[in-house]
């Protein structure tokens, strides 16, 4: 265990950035998982801003990478658009 107070404290900080990571991790594959699911065109094109943007403040807050986050966006864009053939 930690010796000093800077490491406790150092600690105590990654404990709750690993929790908050993972909460946004969680909630943002959930919301792409729901997008997945969805059928029909309007609401896909409704609802894929919402996750566009979970995923840029994602990537934003360091938790997967810029090039990651605009792979996924990607993928769901051209899900959208083969929603309307």
């Amino acid at each position: 265990m930690a010796n000093h107070s800077a490491t406790e404290k150092d600690v105590r900080q990654a404990t709750k950035r690993r929790e908050r990571n993972r909460y946004y991790g969680k909630t943002t594959r959930n919301a792409i998982r729901d997008f997945k699911e969805i059928k029909s065109k309007n609401e896909a094109s409704e609802k894929l801003p919402k996750v566009a943007s979970e995923i840029d403040k994602m990537a934003k807050r360091g938790i997967i990478h810029k090039n990651k986050a605009a792979n996924l966006k990607s993928k769901l864009a051209k899900r959208t658009n083969a929603l309307a053939k």
